[in-house]
């Protein structure tokens, strides 16, 4: 293929080359590597193996790597809130809407976390990953999990209750009211032995901005999220729950926004949450026992990006954080938590696409875009369409040609939509052809679980690999899974 100059104001050609695996493993899987032949493996297994059983579109997960990723972040929140370093306690929560499946639940809490959810349906796979793990008796003692979200029903609540979920996070006024009511109907319902409180948290909004794009920031005043500190509203609902003989504060929680590499923006928040935590004792003068500072931190997608703080960094600061604040305000140190999502799952899945059809579009003076055709789109990874989101991909199933050089090309997907982007802008060799083979690595977060059925669209499985074997943690969907929906 014929080199041709980039459009004016891009990067020059070369700069947005993918990484390697062995350049930037943060990128990628952590058993990913080139073979002898050329092509990716991923859990022990060849390109050729993994497709043989999972044709494109899939995502693969390597499950050693996400096994692995659990365990650090429990590990670090373990050490360094530990009560002999003079803290009280930590616990990592995984976000369940970055992807969540039973076995990925069964993955993670065998590791230590806890699973936080942000829907019935969601709730409702984490207690069925939590009972294989811990047993039927934990489906009511269910502390390692959580209910999070805005606008939840009385139902909704009344089911989290009734688990006695570790985190039911109460969003507004309405829902301390909504919460109240359902304590009373298990109390009614022998649910709940006479007297028994139900257990809850409040999400403040804390007026931090932090993370990337709108919609995913989280943390300031105007969105949906959260009570209020600089209106008062917080202050209004902490007393709330402190007069509702039902209910009693666990905590307080906060969740700044999304895709953060800049640990700053937490120490803020930490130190608003806290020092609500202090001016809001209950009546007998106790401090809430549990601050949750939320998730968001972000991870690379393509070689642009920085590495991403570790495990270890984020605990150290938040415990740093903490430890300074708490002894400022003369308080006891309160239990802490985080709920990691992306960090956890993100990097250990790729997305796997045959090209299906190569375009080249002369842009003017030269320039030009060799637009890449693959089979799939945005209703496996809305993310470029929604937010922008940047990735990357590369040739998986061989080295190409050094002799045949580089293209700027746009990756695009097969849907009926101008803005259907896989990558936006990547650059790949001069010699790759039909039917080739392109990774885009860290989908394992928002990808799987944002798709859609788009243009009808079935939406593809995710394989799990792990130490040369190889299984599907879901199945792809089938035309049938679709007709099976319909109505008379």
């Amino acid at each position: 293929m014929t080199a041709v100059s980039v459009p004016a104001g891009d990067a020059p050609l070369g700069s947005l080359i993918a990484p390697e695996p062995d350049e930037r493993p943060d990128l990628w899987p952590s058993t990913a590597r080139r073979g002898d032949d050329g092509s990716l493996r991923i859990g022990g297994r060849c390109l050729t193996e993994i497709l043989a059983e999972a044709p494109t579109p899939v995502f693969v997960l390597d499950e050693a790597d996400l096994r692995g990723r659990a365990a650090t972040w429990s590990a670090a929140m373990a050490e360094e809130f530990w009560p002999d370093y003079g803290m009280n306690g930590g616990e990592a929560f995984y976000a369940g809407k970055a992807f969540l499946s039973t076995r990925v639940a069964r993955t993670v809490l065998e590791q230590g976390m806890g699973i936080d959810t942000a829907s019935r349906i969601e709730l409702a796979v984490g207690l069925a990953g939590l009972v294989a793990v811990d047993g039927e008796r934990a489906a009511s003692r269910a502390a390692r999990l959580g209910l999070h979200g805005n606008g939840k029903t009385l139902d909704e609540i009344r089911t989290a209750l009734s688990h006695r979920v570790g985190h039911l996070v109460l969003d507004s006024l309405d829902e301390v009211a909504l919460a109240t009511r359902a304590v009373r109907q298990l109390r009614e319902a022998g649910v709940y032995a006479h007297g028994e409180t139900g257990v809850v948290m409040l999400r403040l909004t804390t007026g931090v901005h932090a993370g990337g794009h709108e919609f995913i920031s989280t943390g300031h005043e105007d969105q949906k999220f959260g009570v209020s500190v600089v209106s008062g509203q917080a202050a209004r609902a902490i007393e709330a729950v402190h007069a509702a003989p039902e209910l009693r504060l666990a905590g307080l929680h906060s969740h700044i926004g999304s895709q953060i590499f800049d640990l700053a923006g937490f120490r803020e928040a930490v130190g608003i949450v806290l020092r609500m935590r202090h001016a809001h004792p209950d009546a007998a003068g106790a401090l809430c026992e549990e601050v949750d500072l939320g998730g968001g931190y972000g991870i690379a997608y393509t070689g642009a990006d920085p590495v991403a703080p570790s495990a270890a960094q984020v605990a150290r600061a938040l415990a740093e954080a903490v430890r300074g604040i708490c002894a400022d305000l003369g308080d006891a140190v309160p239990r802490v938590s985080v709920e990691p999502g992306r960090s956890v799952v993100g990097p250990t899945t790729v997305t796997l696409y045959t090209v299906t059809g190569l375009k080249r579009v002369e842009l003017g003076d030269g320039a030009g875009r060799l637009y890449v055709s693959v089979d799939g789109g945005m209703s496996d990874n809305i993310r470029p369409a929604l937010y922008g989101a940047a990735y990357t991909a590369l040739i998986a199933g061989r080295r190409s040609d050094p002799a045949a050089g580089l293209v700027r090309a746009r990756v695009v997907g097969k849907h009926c939509e101008s803005g259907d982007v896989v990558v936006r802008d990547v650059d790949l060799p001069g010699d790759l052809a039909v039917g080739d083979v392109l990774a885009v690595p860290a989908t394992g977060a928002y990808g799987r679980s944002m798709a859609s059925s788009y243009n009808l669209f079935t939406r593809p499985g995710v394989a799990w690999v792990a130490d040369g074997e190889q299984g599907w943690v879901l199945r792809p969907e089938t035309t049938e899974d679709l007709f099976r929906l319909e109505g008379e």
